[in-house]
């Protein structure tokens, strides 16, 4: 019997007979999230294959080249791989020629089948088109909480963008499961701190206090700060730059530890570092590591912002 998950996967993506249907793993994705996504897309009628590659070391880091080419060959990409291939070249050229590509990062069985994957995805749609609606023309977001976050970003000229679960259109991409706003800011300057869980390292057990001037992390505080410095220092010093702020809109998503559902956790936000080329920024970096906080105060032009979202 194909689970619930990997049907929803299928028709999250419109999948339809005579597609072709590329899934995209590494030999740490569970053997069953790829037999059930295989049934599903050979149960519509699709021309549907594996590609299994050694997992990546990081979020961002590139395929290897048969993959890439593959991607760009598919009508569908599934990619329930270790690390994401969302922020990659190769994710971005695959879209440029009309796959339609569903990026699974670390996703497990058990998130197949409940919490974020179990939303209504039209109303996640709502929920951003009128999120989006409200903050297009913001120039500016101050977020404000009470673990010590104080950072503004400036977004003037910068486009927001919507990951909703839906991708029926060729060249678009999404997660799954989905549900955010999220933005490459012109410039960040001030102090976040990450209490839920971050890249690479789950939830956490104590909070990271990253200092940020001129959209660079230009200090790092917390029990688990040399472990990212070293992170970050292995790629060098693009992988400091702030590329993403994000709003969680998913109001089935849990803070479970996995990023991947953890930056849609309705109510929350997510600051991240690296890469952000691949919607709308100026950084090429080959990493891009996530950091969710929670209970955020936010303030959109200086005016407060309530953070709404129904089920």
């Amino acid at each position: 019997m194909i689970s619930p998950g990997a049907i929803k996967v299928m028709e999250c993506y419109g999948v339809k007979r005579g597609e072709s249907v590329l899934i995209v793993v590494d030999t740490s994705t569970p053997t069953s999230i790829v037999k059930n996504l295989f049934d599903a897309a050979k149960n519509l009628g699709c021309d549907v294959m594996i590609m299994t590659m050694l997992p990546r070391t990081r979020h961002g880091e590139e395929p290897p080249v048969a993959i890439a080419e593959a991607m760009k060959n598919a009508d569908v990409v599934v990619a329930p791989t270790t690390y994401s291939l969302t922020h990659t070249q190769a994710r971005i050229n695959a879209c440029k020629a009309g796959a339609r590509i569903a990026s699974m990062p670390g996703i497990t069985e058990k998130m197949m089948n409940s919490g974020g994957m179990t939303a209504d995805y039209n109303k996640v749609n709502e929920i951003a088109i009128r999120l989006n609606k409200r903050l297009e023309n913001v120039k500016n977001i101050r977020v404000v909480t009470d673990a010590g976050t104080d950072i503004t970003f400036d977004l003037e000229g910068c486009k927001w963008y919507m990951d909703t679960g839906l991708c029926h259109e060729k060249g678009c991409s999404s997660n799954l499961p989905a549900g955010e706003l999220y933005i490459a800011p012109k410039d960040a300057n001030g102090v976040f701190v990450v209490d839920g869980s971050m890249s690479g390292f789950g939830l956490l057990d104590s909070p990271l206090e990253i200092t940020v001037r001129n959209r660079y992390v230009t200090d790092i505080k917390g029990k688990h700060a040399e472990k990212l410095k070293a992170m970050l220092d292995m790629v060098g010093e693009k992988a400091r730059n702030i590329a993403e702020f994000g709003i969680g809109i998913n109001p089935r998503a849990q803070l479970i530890g996995n990023v991947l559902e953890d930056e849609k956790v309705g109510g929350t936000v997510h600051i991240a570092m690296g890469d952000n080329s691949t919607f709308g920024g100026d950084v090429i970096a080959g990493i891009h590591l996530d950091g969710i906080i929670t209970r955020p105060e936010l303030f959109v032009d200086n005016e407060r912002f309530i953070l709404s979202y129904d089920d």
